[in-house]
């Protein structure tokens, strides 16, 4: 398939929000306690909110930057491209690079919005939770309708809040959630606890899909403090390795045969793998342990229940039959530092010409698996012609998409090699 006639939607992309996007859409009596923006006096941009300051980090937002000014440390708005947290230009940015939709996590709440379980005034955090859902569905997602999937956050310490959240944004056309990918990890009852049952209900109830992002649980695989980052990125999709092995396992998908989960942002290389080691185990240990399918397999359970999605992976390619062809989807994780924005559909095109994969493959890995797990259909606003790489781009004439330097300087020392140690101590400063 030439790549101008493909049709890309990506399963995981990122939004940096906005300054101002809790006004008018707070109580009250809580209006004055909202989230908000800072600078200080480094020159940074921070969300402040009770009391703490969450920086914008560095490598969410490296979009159309030199790889050499990628890092970790805090950033200000005027340091990243306006289509990470303007929708409008966040369209432009779309159409440069032949994305017909995407599905935007959120960044300063968390990937699963674990910012706000911490808050000692739970009325307080889950208006901010219901806030946040608002601006997200209605104004940046709503603004472009069939452009953006709506992706809702949790209410984490509350199981039947959350059912009500995930039945009240149901009734606004939003029928994805993302969820901490080991909510152990967060001080809460595990993914095998009876606790989460009225969310896992709801999920079915609505036809949601529950998203458990790589890094939901803000805990990462980590060798020693003293290693360089670069052990703590190669390690990233084994969070989500252990949140597959977790839910298969457990109870959930056999008391809920309905539910369905994306491991997002988790790759699909390893999956193979991951299925014959899940099939080997059940068929020596099963009869001991007292796991019980029903007459089918592990891998059988995962494939019906679970969407894998990959950035650029071409293993995961030549493998997608071991892993089910309508199980995978493409994502592009625009504007983090593992997205080839705004190149993305050349990436694919060639790793799928390696492999010879077939036209009809292509479709379901770049949009129609999305369409099905998500109950997603751009079709209904913009007809299909018009959606293609080769189309969307033909909006975009004049759109500058160079790589251009915006540190304003202050990445300009030589700046040392972060170890995870150090990192670990920035975030929790």
């Amino acid at each position: 398939m030439k790549t101008e006639d493909m049709i890309m939607i990506s399963v995981d992309d990122h939004l940096v929000e906005p300054p101002g996007m809790f006004e008018g859409r707070m109580p009250a009596e809580f209006a004055d306690a909202a989230p908000r923006v800072e600078r200080t006096p480094e020159g940074n941009d921070v969300w402040v909110f009770m009391g703490q300051q969450v920086p914008n980090i560095g490598l969410n937002a490296v979009a159309g930057r030199p790889k050499e000014e990628y890092g970790v440390d805090p950033t200000a708005f005027e340091e990243m491209r306006p289509g990470c947290y303007d929708v409008n230009e966040r369209i432009k940015d779309m159409n440069a690079g032949g994305v017909l939709g995407t599905m935007n996590f959120p960044s300063f709440p968390s990937f699963s919005g674990r910012l706000f379980l911490g808050c000692d005034d739970k009325e307080l955090a889950a208006a901010v939770v219901r806030a946040y859902n608002d601006w997200h569905i209605e104004e940046w997602c709503g603004s472009y309708p069939g452009r953006f999937i709506p992706m809702a956050l949790p209410i984490l310490w509350d199981p039947q809040l959350c059912a009500e959240e995930i039945r009240r944004v149901a009734k606004k056309g939003c029928h994805a959630l993302t969820f901490t990918e080991n909510p152990a990890t967060l001080g809460l009852p595990s993914f095998h606890d009876a606790h989460w049952d009225p969310i896992w209900q709801a999920l079915v109830d609505e036809g949601t899909m529950m998203n458990v992002h790589l890094g939901s649980s803000g805990q990462l695989a980590m060798t020693a403090p003293d290693a360089p980052i670069d052990v703590m990125i190669t390690l990233q999709p084994m969070n989500i390795c252990m949140a597959a092995a977790d839910l298969v396992w457990s109870r959930i998908f056999k008391e809920y045969p309905e539910l369905r989960v994306a491991l997002s942002e988790g790759g699909t290389g390893w999956i193979p793998y991951f299925l014959d080691r899940l099939d080997r185990t059940y068929d020596m240990h099963h009869l001991w342990t007292g796991q019980d399918f029903g007459g089918r397999l592990p891998s059988d359970v995962f494939r019906e229940h679970i969407l894998t999605c990959f950035i650029a992976d071409p293993i995961g390619l030549a493998l997608r039959k071991e892993i089910g062809i309508d199980n995978i989807c493409w994502e592009q994780d625009y504007p983090h530092s593992d997205s080839s924005w705004p190149r993305a559909p050349e990436e694919l095109t060639r790793v799928a010409a390696r492999y010879d994969v077939p036209d009809d493959e292509i479709n379901k890995i770049t949009h129609e698996n999305a369409m099905r797990w998500y109950r997603f259909d751009p079709f209904a606003h913009r007809p299909r012609e018009q959606s293609t790489v080769g189309a969307l781009r033909s909006e975009a004439v004049g759109h500058d998409v160079s790589i251009r330097s915006m540190s304003q300087g202050r990445y300009d020392d030589d700046t040392p090699r972060v170890t995870l140690g150090q990192l670990a101590e920035r975030a929790t400063a």
